[in-house]
């Protein structure tokens, strides 16, 4: 039996007076580029085992977002398994950041299939502020569980 695949991320939100907002990505590449269901996603990406969680969550959203990971108190989310087997694991950390301030990191795949040709594409081609309800229909539908610990953690 293989060893699931595990990711660590963090899951920005803010208060606005429409209430809560979280911050989340777009999975970049041809395969979401018409998506928008399950094709949104917390800041995160894998990391080996040796590797604490933690630190990954936090290597992962300089990563993604070009950005280093803001301060403030992180409240862990816990885990989830996505329909793939990943589990990923997840932080909560209240701050701000302007998503125009994003530079996505990049990854390298054969488009198209079969063509010999490799081209590069964003890991995330846009990221915007959501509201809960606006962030559950479009995230990762295993990481929407996210969002419900968020609110238990911050009503």
């Amino acid at each position: 039996m293989t060893t699931p695949k595990r990711s660590a991320g963090l899951l920005l939100h803010r208060r606005t007076e429409h209430g809560v907002e979280v911050l989340l990505g777009h999975m970049g590449g041809p395969y979401f580029a018409h998506r928008d269901a399950g094709a949104w996603s917390v800041p995160k990406g894998e990391y080996e085992p040796d590797e604490p969680a933690w630190d990954a969550a936090r290597r992962e959203f300089q990563e993604e977002l070009g950005l280093a990971p803001p301060d403030g108190e992180a409240v862990p989310l816990g885990e989830v398994r996505q329909k793939n087997g990943k589990i990923v694991t997840a932080w909560a950390i209240e701050a701000d950041l302007d998503p125009a301030t994003v530079v996505p990191g990049t990854f390298r795949m054969e488009w198209p299939p079969r063509s010999g040709q490799l081209q590069e594409f964003p890991e995330l081609d846009r990221v915007e502020w959501l509201g809960v309800e606006r962030a559950r229909a479009v995230i990762v539908p295993a990481q929407a569980e996210f969002l419900d610990r968020l609110l238990e953690h911050s009503s």
